[in-house]
């Protein structure tokens, strides 16, 4: 059976698992592109971080679940390879990517990254994706997450990154970054891409945790305070 939308097709077995749409060899073609252009942008800018977490103040860092706004996406990879990666425990890093068509091209991306991409969103694949997310957090990765992706609304905490906390029991690390010097695209996130050697500002906010055991109130109120966090280091 399939499902026709008017960005994607995704096919459903009789079981009624939902299969996310496959990488196709011209995405896979231009996602090396991407990821070239990628880490060409991101060797010229300069860098200077500010790590409220404390999480990177004494390496080697555990594992913890990375939270940015979906229009900062394009540092976020070169951001975790450069300052995150060398700190860490973790053996790897998993990211939630949409299971959509459009969603291949960035799955593609992140593989040249070396990130495990996991497929679905809060329409698309979502419980399964969040179990998969659980596995591989298991098996000893970061995890990463964009709390108002695929579809918005821009900058509002969806309730994904919550479960996925309470379920691993992983602290969540608010990350975003201002460029001095960018592009903002017209979609429906606003999109920035940072111009080369623009200076950015890279901020690690202190972690919110979601105990194992919290009511839907206690879990609101911290969503709440993510998306208060996220805003208060968001600079457009």
């Amino acid at each position: 059976m399939t499902v026709v939308g008017k960005t994607a097709v995704t096919r459903i077995r009789k079981s009624g698992v939902v299969i996310p749409n496959s990488t196709k060899w011209h995405q896979r073609v231009a996602a090396r592109m991407m990821w070239v252009l990628l880490r060409v942008l991101a060797s010229t800018l300069r860098y200077r971080w500010q790590d409220r977490s404390g999480l990177c103040a004494t390496p080697p860092v555990g594992q913890a679940i990375y939270c940015i706004w979906h229009n900062r996406l394009s540092l976020s990879m070169a951001a975790y390879r450069e300052y995150i990666q060398p700190r860490t425990e973790a053996r790897g890093l998993a990211a939630l990517v949409s299971a959509s068509r459009d969603g291949g091209m960035l799955a593609g991306v992140l593989e040249c990254f070396g990130v495990q991409p996991v497929r679905g969103s809060s329409s698309r694949r979502g419980p399964q994706a969040l179990l998969e997310l659980t596995s591989w957090a298991e098996r000893g990765y970061d995890l990463s997450i964009t709390p108002d992706g695929p579809r918005g609304p821009c900058y509002v905490v969806q309730e994904g990154v919550m479960s996925l906390a309470q379920l691993t029991g992983l602290p969540i690390v608010p990350f975003s970054f201002h460029a001095h010097w960018k592009i903002q695209l017209k979609s429906w996130d606003r999109f920035q891409i940072p111009l080369p050697f623009s200076r950015c500002e890279m901020i690690l906010e202190k972690t919110t945790r979601v105990p194992r055991d919290a009511t839907t109130e206690e879990r609101e109120a911290l969503r709440q305070q993510l998306q208060q966090t996220l805003t208060a280091i968001t600079l457009d």
